[in-house]
């Protein structure tokens, strides 16, 4: 059997209503032979019954006997592709059928190793919006990996190069060992993306959205909490320890360290706030004098709040909100 053109790779947990939508659109791409490889991560709910009932023969199920969190689901399905290239899907999002082959042909133009493009932000209410101005990515001949780096600082806006979706050469990713960090449940996107651009892989731009980013009712149900921050600052490390940065990358590394510091700084003072330890919060403010200066408007609102009545001391959860994917 010839390997497929591209690998598309779905890590699922819990994704019984969406899955089938998500392979359904992964099936459909134009132009390209793809396999569709779902690695469910030990749902407790129908979703592999629901892949099981597609019945289709290019689609493959990778049944986890835990639950690893999404990178080590993404491994699973990585070590089970075939194809020339692998995509990565949610398990809640869509892409159009013409969206795989805009990438590759953008990226074989460039030679390059990666492609990423543009997402439309599907809402709830049917609100259809970009997720980047289109005239700001065509303005990029390629994705850099400073310009990544920056991008994806906490308190930058809503979204950041780290929500891209990018294609891989499958080949590139073998070459080099790379593969999502499973130490991290948040952030590993971003970090297989930068390992990616920092082991030398040059990264095509598609301006246009191709990929649809389903924002349900109830999907974003987290929020970014202190350990979450702490394990991507200790997967930084480890990328830094194999990935030594120089001149404009290392300066827009130092950058996304601090804010991820500062957020780091805010969290906990929040945790003292909410449970009203005077002293723990103004330590922690103490501690950090720059984020205490750049998060100044979100404490006063929490000091706010802290000297309420109990009664309507609501609380609100700390932090960004985010997309819950499993």
């Amino acid at each position: 059997m010839s390997a497929p053109d591209v690998s598309v790779v779905i890590a699922a947990y819990n994704a019984v209503d969406t899955i089938q939508r998500a392979i359904g659109s992964a099936l459909k791409q134009d132009g390209l032979s793809v396999e569709v490889i779902v690695a469910d991560d030990r749902s407790t709910d129908a979703t592999r019954a629901a892949v099981a009932a597609l019945g289709a023969p290019a689609v493959r199920l990778v049944a986890l006997d835990s639950n690893k969190g999404p990178g080590g689901a993404r491994n699973a399905g990585f070590a089970a592709a075939r194809g020339r290239w692998i995509a990565v899907l949610d398990s809640d999002d869509t892409m159009r059928p013409d969206r795989l082959r805009r990438l590759i042909a953008a990226a074989e133009r460039q030679d390059a190793a990666i492609a990423v493009d543009n997402l439309d932000v599907l809402h709830g209410d049917g609100r259809i919006e970009p997720m980047f101005p289109t005239t700001r990515l065509a303005a990029m001949p390629h994705m850099a990996l400073p310009a990544f780096i920056d991008s994806n600082r906490i308190f930058r806006g809503t979204h950041n190069f780290g929500y891209m979706k990018p294609i891989f050469r499958r080949a590139f990713l073998e070459y080099n060992d790379l593969a999502y960090d499973e130490g991290l449940r948040i952030g590993e996107d971003y970090l297989l993306l930068a390992a990616a651009l920092a082991a030398g892989g040059r990264c095509a731009i598609v301006p246009e959205a191709g990929y649809l980013y389903h924002i349900r009712e109830g999907s974003i149900s987290r929020v970014l909490r202190l350990d979450h921050v702490e394990a991507m600052l200790a997967g930084d490390q480890r990328f830094l320890a194999r990935f030594p940065l120089e001149g404009h990358a290392a300066r827009a590394q130092r950058r996304r360290t601090r804010s991820l510091r500062e957020a780091h700084a805010f969290l906990a003072l929040v945790h003292h706030l909410k449970n009203r330890s005077l002293g723990s919060a103004l330590r922690a403010a103490l501690g950090d004098p720059v984020a205490l200066r750049h998060l100044s408007m979100p404490i006063a609102a929490r000091w706010r709040r802290l000297t309420a009545p109990p009664a309507s001391h609501a609380a609100a959860a700390p932090g960004q909100p985010f997309k819950n994917k499993g």
